[in-house]
């Protein structure tokens, strides 16, 4: 048997002896009443699988995305969405307002800052661009951000740019640096007295390499400039208090690891900064400091963010530094097993601190689209292909679900490819 064959079949084996058969559309899924194991042991993560509903025709490789939600927090959700339904306007009109307060309280505890400078949104994207697109920019004021950040923010950089003469400069973040203080520098060597805002990932998307955000805010701060902070990776992944961060600005998508319903976000803005930011959607009759007024949406789903209190109870259940722990345990297990193999390249640095459950690997003499497309056609294995700006490989994102024979799978096939010529 040839050893890709070998390779597939082993991949297949590990899907059909772990994964809980998806439901089908006809069935309504129900979670078991199963205990949860004490410790963090094996069995309590085996548990933890059997929350979810895992489709067997790949090994999922691609969370940062989207994080599936489990099983407890879709049955909530269809409640909540069968409620709404059947009291239809009379909710709408009534008890609507007084419960998205009560859940972004919530929220705002979960993610340590005041109710009051927190809006619920449908994702990072719609939350930073609130920020950028309402930021009081003149002619001749410069923004700061990196190659490395997601494209919508960078391009609406670019059309304030266009629009209202805005300078922007851009850095490149090296994939391992040898310090903080690096980094900081590397910010800091961009700043003049015309720059206003700088942006920077809590976690970079395309590599997992989190960066040193007090840091930065501080050494921001010393010139005037204000920090806005990508965290669409960071809530529900490591433990983020965002007042410790002392930021301007934060938004973040809670259907990523979370695992929240599909389409909804945070914004956090600072007290202070509220009354300067034009609203881009009209609210009327906010007071100025009401964070309110930078987010009106009109009539929207609201059974999805009700949801963000079971997907934090169902967090709190497992306790976010063990989550963390797990996370970057599973991405260590096979980036450590990759990182000396000739021909492979891993592009998130090595020091356990400075990334989690996200990391990227590429084949050097590999396109990485070909190499996603080979991994899924060849070995059963679903991920996304990362080609630009100092980083060529795939991103590979595992979740709390996430089987240590599956990464195994993982780390074979990318044995195999490397070899190949």
């Amino acid at each position: 048997m040839k050893k890709r064959q070998f390779l597939k079949r082993l991949g297949q084996a590990a899907m059909a002896t772990t994964i809980v058969p998806i439901a089908s559309r006809s069935q309504k899924i129900t979670h078991t009443n199963q205990p949860y194991p004490k410790g963090e042991g094996k069995d309590f993560w085996t548990r933890i699988r059997q929350d979810f509903d895992l489709k067997p025709d790949y090994i999922n490789l691609e969370n940062g995305y989207y994080c599936i939600s489990p099983k407890p927090v879709m049955e909530k959700l269809y409640a909540l969405t069968q409620m709404v339904n059947y009291e239809g306007s009379y909710y709408m009109r009534t008890s609507q307002w007084e419960n998205k307060e009560k859940v972004t309280a919530r929220l705002a505890k979960f993610v340590g800052c005041n109710p009051n400078s927190l809006a619920i949104t449908r994702n990072t994207t719609e939350s930073l661009d609130l920020i950028i697109g309402g930021f009081p920019w003149r002619e001749g004021d410069e923004a700061i951000f990196a190659n490395q950040d997601y494209g919508a923010m960078k391009d609406h950089f670019y059309m304030v740019r266009d629009r209202y003469g805005v300078v922007c400069k851009e850095v490149s973040i090296p994939n391992h640096p040898r310090s903080d203080e690096e980094i900081v520098a590397l910010y800091e060597s961009k700043i003049t007295q015309r720059t206003k805002l700088l942006m920077v990932c809590h976690m970079i998307n395309i590599t997992g390499h989190i960066l040193p955000i007090r840091k930065i805010c501080d050494m921001a701060h010393k010139h005037g400039v204000e920090v806005m902070v990508d965290g669409a990776h960071a809530i529900g992944h490591i433990d983020v208090n965002i007042s410790e961060l002392d930021c301007d600005y934060y938004g973040s998508s809670l259907h990523k690891w979370l695992n929240a319903p599909l389409g909804v976000g945070l914004l956090y803005v600072s007290p202070k900064n509220i009354p300067n930011i034009w609203p881009l959607l009209a609210e009327y009759g906010r007071m100025p400091r009401d964070i309110l007024r930078l987010n009106h949406t009109g009539t929207n789903p609201v059974q999805i963010y009700l949801a963000i209190e079971a997907a934090i109870d169902y967090l709190e259940n497992i306790g976010i530094q063990k989550k963390e722990k797990r996370l970057r345990f599973l991405q260590k297990y096979w980036s450590d097993k990759l990182r000396d193999v000739p021909n492979i390249v891993v592009n998130t640095p090595i020091q356990p601190e400075r990334s989690c459950g996200i990391a990227n690997v590429g084949i050097a003499h590999m396109p990485p689209k070909l190499l996603a497309e080979t991994l899924l056609d060849e070995f059963g294995i679903w991920t996304v292909a990362i080609d630009g700006f100092n980083v060529h490989g795939c991103r590979i994102t595992p979740n709390i679900y996430t089987t240590t024979k599956e990464l195994d799978v993982f780390v074979e096939a990318m044995k195999t490819l490397a070899t190949r010529k």
